[in-house]
């Protein structure tokens, strides 16, 4: 009888606790501990509770899906960024129906006051995911006093808002978590954008993402259907999304068609995305339906002004008919920031004949600075555009009633991209364009004007005509004549190697260059390597240079020269050294290039004294200014070229230490995609050489790769690799990286000289992190630079644990022992073929 009464009684502890730990709501009379308990909606779709996210042991309130794992599915927290460090959290509700988050001291960390007192206030949680509290007294249980909802945080439920009250000032934004253990606001956000001094843009809003407070991505505007720049969003099987103008209210929703479907909107700070996500049981896992910026073309501005982008063409960008690239050269190597500028003036007269070009299926611009009037046909917009030779472009915004909905921009085009794929194609934009323009080509031309528009339209056309052919034929002649004379100079110049091989560069005589250098003085001298010196010169029209001099003696011969030198004539990208022209007269081998003041890396990094003036923002810059420079020229350069001799003293830096790659002598292009090759003469420094480079001749991009990421843990440490070794274990600087990661002390890396001006820790360890993946011992673990960029920039990235490095023991050990272990009879795999060159900054 005992036994049978005290299995009762534990069978009703039991139950009772069940029961307090899954409550339905909480009063003035109850709470919600730290201790286990949770808050449950009505058909247990959604669960409120406490927890710890990733790795944190920090305490934090939230709600979850209550049948999914809730490491992925947390949906909203109320102290977000402060959060309770004890397990002695407890939520409940004051006399005055007000909302309080507090611990076991009585300390406050998240609270709420109702605007209307509540007789019997209640908080409850209902199946849409919606924290709501109710006053019990109120016949109308769909008046909410307070809901959450109203504050989202990384995560848009079905039916709630994203957008502006104007009334109570009220904004619904969405914020990413800084990251898995930290659920504080980071640096993405998603909100409806609007033009503060333009209440009318409202009437066609847009979805905004930003980046760091600037705006990333722009859904463009809505059109009654979907935004334009999105098309996808208005056919699907799953839910119907909406853009509501209402009672001072303008906001977007959407909502599912089966109410029995999990579904959600994330805002993603790893990958920087938007992504609708469904939950797919059988599978159990979450499906993507689309994430924005869905590619390159969705990112803001990507093409710069007045240019469209073009996600299928290459290069993507390209600038609307009747404008140029305002800057050339860096057009040419896909910098297309500056956007382009018009090539003709539209010499705009209202009185005279004027016109726009069609064009069709985009993403319009950037509206949030136009004119926008919902009750101006397009016709009569056309009218606006026509008469003010300030606007730009004008188009119609409701697809739902064609001819309503006006735009009229003014000054430059932000943000068109092409709409492609099996979705409707988009809007149509008219572009003012001059009218020498539009007689070239009359497709989708809207015109307007007196009865001689078209004869005069003709006339242009004919005139510019002859005048085009006139001006070619002048150039022709010119060019012949000039490519004569440069021929004979250079067949003179270069007769004397025995070569009449063309150079594709400016030639300089071997007097202009010893005026320049004071005939190559000590005091001009910048440094001295293996294959000569470099001095510092001024011409004569006061451009400094630096001219590097190979020696009579240098193993650079002729062939490296011309290979230097026609290589580099090709390259455009600010992170690469120009050669500026070159010399070959008698046994004289001289290449020019544009003078960096602040010379070579290594000086600066390897140096106390100049060390304490690179702080680490600056060195940070340096670090992705070389990634970039190489990403250059290994994916994006007209040819895949493989650097060789990557290391800190051929990193140049200019007046604003901006990195400059340089000395392409050893440098080995491909053609195609190939991807690696075979030498029997190994060129480069210990140290900086990748093992299978070193040691078999086998050269690639991932060579480079590994010799970034030395450049990169010595910018971090200031010390040099080929000197480096740890007393204790005999370590190189690349295996006591690799030691004190896996230890989880890698702050202990960074140079002395830095840690005072480290503001963000993080960034300089994600860069040990990153320098530590790039010297990996395979070569196939090695990431690709277009990964190492974006690894560097993206500082929500999660990084995959790095393999042992090559070189993890003393370098000049492992040399000797790798080496004794190849063919002596092959002298291609001799320490004597070694070359190294160690040329000082210029």
């Amino acid at each position: 009888m005992t036994n049978l009464a005290f299995l009762h009684i534990i069978l009703l502890l039991f139950f009772c606790k069940y029961s307090i730990a899954q409550l339905k709501t909480i009063t003035q009379n109850q709470s919600l501990n730290d201790d286990g308990k949770s808050l449950v909606s009505k058909e247990e779709r959604f669960e409120l509770g406490f927890f710890s996210p990733g790795k944190s042991s920090n305490r934090y309130l939230g709600i979850w899906y209550k049948n999914i794992p809730r490491s992925v599915t947390t949906v909203w927290v109320a102290n977000r960024c402060n959060p309770i460090n004890t397990s002695s959290g407890k939520l409940s509700v004051n006399n005055h129906g007000g909302i309080e988050l507090s611990d076991g001291k009585g300390s406050v960390f998240w609270s709420f006051n109702l605007t209307k007192e509540a007789k019997k206030p209640k908080l409850e949680l209902l199946d849409s995911g919606n924290l709501v509290v109710t006053d019990e007294e109120d016949s109308n249980p769909e008046n909410y006093l307070w809901q959450s909802f109203d504050y989202p945080t990384d995560t848009l439920l079905p039916g709630m808002k994203l957008g502006w009250d104007m009334k109570t000032g009220r904004k619904w934004e969405l914020s990413a978590w800084k990251n898995p253990d930290d659920p504080c606001s980071g640096e993405l956000s998603l909100d409806i954008g609007r033009d503060e001094k333009n209440s009318n843009n409202d009437d066609y809003p847009e979805l905004v993402f930003h980046k760091k407070k600037a705006v990333f991505f722009r859904s463009g505007p809505w059109n009654g259907l979907y935004f334009s720049g999105i098309p996808y969003f208005q056919s699907n099987s799953l839910f119907n999304f909406s853009v509501t103008d209402k009672d001072l209210e303008v906001y977007f929703s959407y909502n599912l068609k089966n109410s029995s479907t999990i579904s959600s909107i994330v805002l993603n700070a790893a990958k920087s995305t938007l992504a609708h996500l469904t939950w797919v049981e059988s599978e159990q896992l979450w499906d993507s339906n689309f994430s924005i910026p869905s590619d390159a073309c969705d990112i803001y501005n990507v093409c710069g002004a007045n240019a469209n982008c073009i996600i299928n063409s290459v290069p993507i960008c390209g600038c609307l008919r009747g404008f140029k690239p305002k800057n050339v050269k860096e057009w040419d190597i896909m910098d297309w920031s500056n956007g382009c500028v018009r090539s003709i003036s539209t010499e705009c007269d209202t009185k005279m004949v004027n016109g726009f070009m069609k064009l069709s299926g985009l993403k319009l611009p950037d509206t949030r600075n136009a004119w926008v009037d919902k009750d101006t046909s397009l016709r009569e917009c056309q009218g606006r555009c026509f008469s003010n030779c300030s606007c730009t472009a004008y188009s119609n915004l409701d697809i739902r009633e064609q001819g309503s909905g006006c735009v009229n921009w003014f000054g430059d085009i932000i943000g068109i991209r092409q709409n492609i794929g099996g979705v409707v194609s988009g809007l149509d934009l008219y572009v003012r364009t001059a009218d020498s323009e539009l007689a070239i080509d009359q497709s989708g031309v809207v015109k307007r004007g007196g009865k001689g528009g078209k004869k005069r339209a003709l006339i242009v056309a004919v005139v510019i005509g002859g005048s085009c052919f006139g001006i070619i034929f002048f150039v022709l002649g010119c060019c012949i004549c000039w490519r004569r004379h440069l021929l004979k100079d250079k067949n003179e110049t270069v007769k004397n190697n025995g070569s009449h091989e063309e150079l594709d560069l400016p030639l300089f005589t071997f007097s202009q260059i010893t005026t320049a250098t004071d005939n190559f003085s000590e005091r001009n001298k910048l440094g001295q390597g293996g294959f000569g010196s470099v001095y510092k010169g001024e011409l004569e029209d006061g451009h400094q240079i630096a001219v590097k001099r190979l020696s009579i003696r240098s193993k650079q011969g002729v062939n490296e020269f011309k290979n230097e030198v026609n290589l580099i004539a090709k390259l455009q990208h600010r992170n690469l050294v120009k050669l500026i022209g070159c010399c070959i007269e008698r046994e004289e081998k001289l290449l020019v290039y544009e003078y960096m003041s602040n010379k070579s890396l290594d000086r600066l990094i390897f140096d106390q004294t100049q060390g304490k003036l690179l702080e680490w923002p600056k060195r940070y810059q340096i670090i992705c200014g070389i990634a970039r420079g190489l990403l250059y020229l290994h994916h994006d350069s007209r040819l895949r070229i493989v650097h060789r001799d990557l290391k800190a003293s051929n990193v140049l830096l200019d007046d604003g230490m901006v990195p400059k790659i340089s000395d392409f002598g050893m440098a080995r292009t491909f053609g195609g995609d190939q991807i690696e090759g075979n030498t029997n003469r190994v060129v480069g420094t210990f140290g900086y050489m990748a093992p299978e480079y070193a040691f078999s001749g086998q050269f690639s991009t991932k060579s480079d790769v590994f010799s970034f990421g030395v450049i990169v843990l010595e910018i971090v440490s200031g010390k040099k690799s080929n000197s480096f070794k740890h007393q204790k274990n005999n370590h190189t600087l690349i295996g006591h990286a690799w030691s004190l990661l896996k230890e989880g002390r890698a702050f202990d890396l960074i140079d002395v000289l830095l840690r005072d001006s480290c503001e963000n820790l993080e960034e300089v360890v994600r860069c040990i992190h990153v320098g530590l993946l790039c010297v990996q011992q395979n070569l196939m673990d090695r990431p690709s630079m277009s990964s190492v960029v974006f690894m560097l920039e993206n500082e929500n990235v999660i990084l995959p644990q790095p393999n042992r490095p090559g070189y993890f023991m003393d370098t000049n050990l492992q040399a000797r022992d790798e080496l004794s272990l190849t063919n002596t009879t092959d002298s291609a795999y001799s320490q004597n073929t070694m070359t190294i060159t160690t040329i000082i900054g210029r």
